[in-house]
Parts: structure tokens; sequence; C-alpha cells
């Protein structure tokens, strides 16, 4: 049962966002009472730590995937924009934000996780990128994967890019898109017009 009410309590944070959802929803949701709920969750704040956590755990073990497929590092990145889209349902409700504005503890918590994975993987990914003749040689790997961080916390801030005007397909991709011409070389341009190109066949 407890796991029943993680994922349930999952698919309603993303769609509706954290703040938005209440334990009585959740409880009515699975057809349970609040009692067996507070049974195995004490409190909300504990539900979304958890929640926090599976969904971070279960991206990261998808992003694993990912590398084990071997691409080259700028198809690396659009497929990890994949997957990234597809946990957290494009964002709909913008549960970040809420996570951000109603439970600060837990997303800076969350933040640090994500940076303490994310630094390794985004050097290894320049470092390849450099080898491949992708990304220029000269680009200094330390700052470009903390700048890459930074970009990719930033344009998920609804009060920069309201949910009104921009989905967070647009968002990453307009981001990668950035990121990219910015280090890539001439043979990493045309490998990253192929991927822009692909996405627009996809998301059309």
């Amino acid at each position: 049962m407890k796991d029943k009410i993680l994922e349930k309590s999952q698919e309603l944070f993303l769609n509706l966002g954290f703040k938005s959802v209440t334990m009585d929803e959740i409880a009515n949701s699975l057809g349970i009472s609040k009692k067996t709920l507070y049974k195995h969750y004490s409190n909300k704040t504990q539900l979304v730590e958890q929640v926090t956590d599976h969904l971070f755990d279960n991206i990261c073990c998808e992003i694993d995937s990912v590398y084990d497929l071997v691409l080259n590092p700028i198809e690396e990145l659009f497929e990890i924009k994949k997957v990234v889209l597809q946990n957290l349902k494009d964002e709909k409700s913008s549960p970040q934000y809420q996570l951000q504005k109603y439970y600060p503890k837990i997303y800076l918590e969350l933040k640090n996780k994500q940076f303490g994975v994310m630094q390794g993987s985004i050097k290894e990914n320049l470092s390849t990128g450099i080898e491949l003749n992708l990304y220029r040689n000269d680009i200094d790997i330390e700052f470009i994967s903390r700048l890459y961080f930074h970009g990719l916390v930033g344009v998920r801030d609804r009060d920069l890019f309201p949910l009104q005007q921009y989905s967070m397909n647009d968002l990453i991709t307009n981001y990668l898109d950035y990121h990219l011409r910015g280090i890539a070389t001439d043979k990493g341009i045309e490998e990253l017009e192929n991927q822009l190109n692909k996405q627009s066949v996809i998301y059309e």
C-alpha cells in the first residue's frame, strides 16, 4: 500500500502541484481512509519528500540507461531531455515552483543532489565532446558544467518563463540550442541541427 500511495501521490503532485493536492484528495483517489494514509506517511511534508526522492531515483536510473547506449554527447543531451520530460509530465502544474515556494528545505536538498549527480556526468559529456571534435577544445569544462546546471534550473523558473507562454519542451530545447551553439565546433553544429530537426518532427 505504501508504494501505491507513493505512485498516486507522485502522479497527483506532478499534474496538479505539490501545494494544490491535499491529503484528503490523495486518500480519496486511492479509495482509502485518511487514517490509512497517515499510517504510512505521518504528514504531507514527509510524503512530498518521499515522492521527490522516488522521482529523482527513477530519473537517475533512466538517465543511466541513456548513458549505456553510448550516444554522441549532443544526441545524449537530447535523449536525457526526453527522459526528464516523460517523468515530469512536461511540468504542466509547475511542480518545481511550488516545491521551491512551499517546501524550500526539500527543494534545496533536491537541488544539491541534482548538482552532485549532474556535475560529473556533464563534465564527462563535455570531455567526450572535445575528444570527438563536437565541442571546442578551448572551453573551460568546470565553468561550463556549472553554467549548464544553473541554466537548466533557471529555465524552470515560472516567474521568468510563465507556464502560459512557454512549454517545458520548448524551454529545454531552446536552452540546449543556446548552450550547444556556444561550445560546438562546425561538426557539433551540424549534429545539433540534426537533433533539432528530429525534435521538430517528434513534437509537431
